[in-house]
């Protein structure tokens, strides 16, 4: 590192936990986003702020005026453009020398395939199930790391799974793909702004962690926040032996 980036990137290094070598892990990831609304708006902004080297921002979506109620990476100046075009010029302000690679497209099995070549860790920040069982899928195949997040009204839940820990459960052992609920979302039913910039923040927290292997990461919890009473609670969970994903075959 420079100076300039010691300088940026001080904070951080002043973390035992952290500390240069921490810092380099950072500057050196790649981590592919999918969806750039209320959750993928802070966890875009928290890991270019932090120094994550590379970012590919996927949402096939243009800015709305209902956006900016909740969706920070975005602002008046850019309604009508691209969500990823809108939150590249964020993050190129504020921090330059992060490389950020944009697909304005749904993600389906083939273009994950391909956008996953070379990633470290995924965040998913979508809306819908469909889409996280397809990464939940390529991301067991390829043994890549990647981190869930849902909010809805005023209720949110987070997790991390991690197919290179053989005890990680994956999303289809907590949420078959047969037993998938109804879709809900937030032009529907609304979300509270604040909410999904708590969650987000901690998609982008959890990222870090597994990113340069500090402190305990959300695997095998489902992490639940209420925050009608601001009141947090935790699921332990387990592989599903009959997971279609993640089930180890029979060796007999």
């Amino acid at each position: 590192m420079g100076d300039e980036e010691l300088l940026r990137y001080s904070r951080h290094i002043l973390l035992p936990e952290l500390g240069i070598e921490g810092q380099e892990k950072l500057l050196a990831s790649r981590v592919l986003i999918l969806g750039l609304g209320g959750l993928g708006s802070p966890v875009a902004l928290y890991l270019a702020s932090s120094g994550v080297g590379e970012l590919t921002l996927v949402d096939h979506d243009t800015v709305d005026l209902t956006n900016l109620q909740r969706q920070i990476a975005h602002d008046s100046a850019q309604l009508g453009h691209t969500k990823v075009s809108s939150a590249q010029s964020h993050i190129h302000r504020l921090n330059p020398a992060v490389r950020v690679h944009t697909h304005a497209e749904r993600a389906n099995a083939q273009t994950l395939n391909v956008w996953l070549n070379d990633i470290d860790l995924v965040i998913d920040c979508s809306d819908n199930f469909a889409t996280r069982h397809l990464v939940n899928r390529a991301c067991f195949e390829r043994k890549i790391p990647w981190i869930f997040a849902g909010a809805i009204t005023m209720d949110a839940q987070i997790s991390v799974f991690d197919p290179r820990d053989p005890k990680s459960p994956c999303f289809a052992c907590l949420f078959p793909a047969e037993l998938a609920p109804e879709e809900v979302n937030c032009a529907s039913l609304g979300v509270l702004a604040p909410l999904v910039g708590v969650i987000g923040s901690l998609q982008a927290l959890e990222a870090i962690k597994v990113l340069t292997h500090i402190g305990e990461p959300l695997v095998g919890r489902l992490l639940m926040l209420e925050a009608r009473q601001m009141r947090f609670s935790e699921m332990r969970l387990k592989r599903l032996p009959s997971c279609p994903v993640c089930a180890q075959p029979s060796m007999g």
